[in-house]
Order: C-alpha cells, then sequence, then structure tokens
C-alpha cells in the first residue's frame, strides 16, 4: 500500500476539488463536500470541541466562513433538535476531517447533506491549522470557497476574494431576522430517562417581545424555563408596536456582522430603555451600548468558540464561555458618553468589555452566550438575573442592571 494513498482513495470514494482562496493570495486546497457552489465570506476559526451543527446553524455566522480547529467534524451526524434556526447563514465550512458515516443514537442524517441541502459548500482534508495559524497572526480576511470544478483557478479564486464585501459596514441582520412577529414555547431538551429533572420554571408568567437580530433557539429555549411568555418580533419593529403588546421587560437578541450597520434599530432600542427592562447578548449588548451613545471596534480575529474566559468584576469569577463575535464595545467610549454605566464582564485573554450594567436603569448585558449550544453552562446565571429584574419592575420596585449584577446598592 501507498504511503501516500488518502482516506478516500483507501474507500474508494470518488471525490470533487475544492479550493478556499484568500484576499491575501494563499489558496488551499482539498475536497469539496456540502454544496456544489462559490460562496464568499469573512474567514474565521471556532475553537469548540463539539457541536459543530449547532454553530453551523447559528445566524450569527452570517457571511463568514467558518473553520474548525477540531480535526474531526461530522462523527455524530446532525438532527433536528439541535438546529439554533431554521437553517445554515453561514457562507462555507472548513474541516480538517469529514465523516460521512455518523454513528449516534440521535443522529438522522449527516452533516454533508444538511450543508448540500442549505446551499452551504465545505472543504475539507486542508490543512486547518496552517490556516488558523493565518488568521490569528494576519487578522481575519475575507475569502472565497469554491466546491465547482469549474472554478478552481488560483488567480481567479483570489481576485474574487479581493472583490467580495467582508463584514463591515453590511447589514447582515436583515438577512437573517424573522419576516414576522411569532409566539415561542417551546422549552429545553428533557433528555433521556435517568437524567436529572429539569428546574421547576416560576409559577408567574411574564410577559417580553423578544428582538430578532439573529436569534438562537435556545436563547429562547431558556427564557422560557424562566417562566417567560415569549413573543419574537422582527429586528426593526417600532417601539411603539413593541410596547402596544404590554410587554414586562425586552430581549435584545444575539446576531451576526457589524453592530454600527444594523439599520434603524439604535433609535429603537433608545426608546425602550426608557420605558423597559431590557438585557442583550452578542449583537444585542453591542447595540445596547451603541444605544446608550458608546461605540464599538472590530476584532483582529473575533472570539469564536467554547473556551473563553469571562470574568464577573463584581465577584472575582471566572465563567468559561461560549463566543461567537467579531466586534466589541468600547469601555472608553461609554464613559465618554455620560451614561451612568459599569463595566460588569472582561475577557481576561484581551480584556474586552464583556458586560455592562445601567447604574439608574433596569438594563444590561453580556458579550458572550450564556445559553451556549455548544459550549459550557457556567454563564446561564444571565437568564435568572434577567427574571429577577423583570419580575422586581414588573411588582414596581425600583431596581437597576447594576444592583441586579451586584455593582450597585441594594434597592
Amino acid at each position: 500500500m501507498s504511503e501516500t494513498m488518502t482516506v478516500d482513495e483507501l474507500l474508494g470514494r470518488e471525490t470533487t476539488p475544492a479550493a478556499l482562496a484568500l484576499a491575501d493570495g494563499t489558496v488551499y486546497r482539498g475536497r469539496a463536500f456540502g454544496a456544489k457552489t462559490v460562496k464568499s465570506g469573512e474567514v474565521v476559526f471556532n475553537t469548540s470541541l463539539t457541536g459543530y451543527q449547532e454553530i453551523a446553524t447559528d445566524p450569527s455566522y452570517a457571511g463568514q466562513i467558518v473553520t474548525m480547529t477540531y480535526t474531526q467534524i461530522g462523527n455524530v451526524g446532525v438532527n433536528g433538535i439541535d438546529d439554533e434556526s431554521q437553517k445554515p447563514f453561514l457562507s462555507g465550512f472548513v474541516v480538517k476531517e469529514l465523516f460521512d458515516a455518523p454513528s449516534n443514537y440521535r443522529a438522522e442524517g449527516d452533516f454533508d447533506a444538511k450543508l448540500a441541502e442549505a446551499g452551504i459548500p465545505g472543504i475539507a482534508g486542508i490543512d486547518t491549522r496552517a490556516l488558523v495559524r493565518r488568521i490569528r497572526d494576519g487578522g481575519a480576511q475575507v475569502g472565497v470557497l469554491s466546491t465547482d470544478p469549474e472554478v478552481q483557478g488560483t488567480d481567479a479564486l483570489v481576485e474574487l476574494a479581493r472583490q467580495a464585501p467582508g463584514l463591515d459596514g453590511v447589514d447582515w441582520v436583515a438577512n437573517v431576522t424573522t419576516p414576522t412577529k411569532y409566539d415561542f414555547d417551546e422549552g429545553i431538551w428533557a433528555g433521556v430517562d435517568g437524567q436529572l429533572p429539569r428546574p421547576e420554571r416560576p409559577g408567574q408568567e411574564l410577559k417580553i417581545v423578544a428582538y430578532d437580530f439573529g436569534v438562537k433557539k435556545n436563547i429562547l429555549r431558556l427564557l422560557v424555563e424562566q417562566g417567560f411568555d415569549v413573543t419574537v418580533v422582527p429586528a426593526t419593529t417600532p417601539a411603539s408596536e413593541a410596547l402596544a403588546m404590554n410587554p414586562d421587560g425586552i430581549f435584545l437578541s444575539n446576531g451576526p456582522g457589524d453592530p454600527e450597520a444594523v439599520e434603524g434599530v439604535q433609535p429603537i432600542v433608545r426608546e425602550l430603555v426608557q420605558q423597559k427592562p431590557v438585557f442583550g447578548i452578542c449583537l444585542g449588548h453591542q447595540i445596547l451600548g451603541l444605544a446608550l451613545g458608546g461605540k464599538t471596534r472590530k476584532l483582529k480575529f473575533g472570539h469564536h468558540g467554547g473556551n473563553q474566559p469571562g470574568k464577573d468584576l463584581a465577584t472575582g469569577r471566572v465563567a468559561i464561555c461560549a463566543e461567537n463575535h467579531g466586534y466589541a464595545v468600547e469601555a472608553e467610549s461609554l464613559r465618554a458618553a455620560g451614561e451612568p454605566v459599569a463595566i460588569t464582564h472582561v475577557n481576561l485573554n484581551d480584556e474586552t468589555v464583556e458586560g455592562i450594567a445601567h447604574e439608574t436603569k433596569p438594563l444590561f448585558s453580556v458579550q458572550y452566550h450564556p445559553e451556549a449550544s455548544p459550549g459550557p453552562h457556567d454563564a446561564q446565571y444571565f437568564f435568572t438575573r434577567f427574571r429577577e429584574m423583570v419580575e422586581r419592575s414588573a411588582a414596581g420596585e425600583s431596581v437597576t442592571g447594576a444592583q441586579i449584577c451586584g455593582t450597585g446598592d441594594a434597592a
């Protein structure tokens, strides 16, 4: 047997060539999976060891080509329960080794076919370590992924990458938000016999309106588990319409891309925060920061994965966090805006802002993903904090985000 035979050759599989070209001229070649097409996007890497299906169906990845640092992808297949949205919105998927014969009792299909059905291309068999080092050292850049056998020329692909738009200045939320409002009442997966029972939900049901900037289902599930009656609305729903539903609180969801490019939402949020308790996650956190007069900046290569350290400045505790963002709120800009906002959490890797809380209003937000999916559950307490803040506000108490987050005086 030749030592240079590939796994595909050993198994007698026919393969289609694929190529990933970066704007800096670097080209990686491997085998195609998913859809046969050509797509551009910002190339990022995700350090999660599990959860490729949740990552692929997270709308926050719209406009991005995701590279997994873990080498073996596809081994547990896919299923309907683990989808985080109705379909994948990302531009491409890059892996070292693709398993197309999954083995798991929950599997309903394979990852290759799921991406193909969604029109998303993938490339396998490249040196993902070299690609990650290039992004880490040089910063995120636009790439083009071609699984079309007729579009494989190096010069043409590199030129396409150089001409393709990135994330900056593009409103990607418009591509992923719901077109109409809907009610959501699905709780978390109950698991299998022998697992611990789910916690009992609070008895008093409270109404919240969730703004969909690219919301993940597990966020909505955990809001339901907190006893909320959840109505999801499009990203640009006027504040007057949301308030006419008489909610007890407002939630601002995660989502993709450049927060400053999301059209029309800052005035909406500025109006909402004057009247209702507000909690934001990820892009919702950034939009809340902008609405309070702050600014955001692009990170060199972003935070994408399930092993980021987030420190709670009030307690000193560090949570291992799931993160997916390429922009961050600038602490100095919040201070300069004159709003009484406390920085509640920071990322220990680079000291970027990961949580804020208002000192006079019932508002707080977090940059990372307390709902995980995938990732650790260390930060799920944020949903309990939101429930407490909304409950106390609905009872007529004067409560602030800083009090709820432990950075202000008790009420």
